[in-house]
């Protein structure tokens, strides 16, 4: 007869949800993984969070939607479900001044934009706008994310609507960093620019 193994203590299982959170975060910080990291480093870019930690004031950073995994079960992407998506969203200061901020990682299928990480772009806008903050877009993208069809393009008119929403009520700034096929991130440096022309 097997011997029965005593339940776990409260603080095993507290202890093991850490350790689970803790790997989750390597996961999603590791992004692409050592090998794409060090390419883009030899074609002279940065990484997604290398560049936030630059443009932030220093431990300013808090990240949202940092362990969201894509929903595509197509072309064998159930296969490739990494911890945040490809992309870096939250929120932090500059010279103490809030702001929200996202950044494509083109070490996570090239940046590309998925239903859920345009979920998470949405989220960072929505929160831009309730408490009147700039959004900052850092953009290094391949484009939408091909293998999701309609479910990646419906995420840019997501986004676009939010663009025409906050335009004239929050700054958005968009820097290009990288290849951009398909951006969100035009759309608000275009209405700046409009009204700066109009003005």
């Amino acid at each position: 007869m097997p011997e029965n193994k005593p339940a776990p203590t409260g603080n095993a299982k507290h202890h093991d949800r850490m350790e689970d959170l803790q790997r989750l975060s390597a996961e999603a910080e590791a992004g692409g993984g050592a090998e794409r990291r060090e390419r883009e480093h030899k074609a002279g870019k940065l990484t997604a969070r290398e560049r936030v930690d630059l443009l932030l004031d220093e431990n300013s950073f808090e990240e949202l939607d940092k362990f969201v995994r894509h929903r595509c079960v197509d072309f064998g992407m159930q296969e490739q479900r990494p911890a945040g998506d490809g992309f870096v969203t939250g929120f932090g200061r500059i010279d103490g001044r809030l702001v929200y901020v996202f950044a494509q990682d083109f070490t996570v299928f090239g940046g590309s934009l998925s239903e859920t990480n345009a979920l998470k772009i949405c989220k960072i806008m929505d929160l831009a706008m309730r408490v009147g903050a700039p959004v900052i877009g850092l953009n290094d993208s391949g484009g939408a994310r091909i293998q999701e069809g309609v479910a990646s393009l419906a995420g840019y008119a997501d986004i676009f609507l939010r663009n025409t929403l906050a335009s004239g009520v929050i700054p958005q700034i968009s820097a290009i960093m990288g290849p951009c096929a398909l951006i969100c991130g035009i759309t608000p440096l275009a209405s700046v620019l409009r009204r700066k022309i109009s003005a």
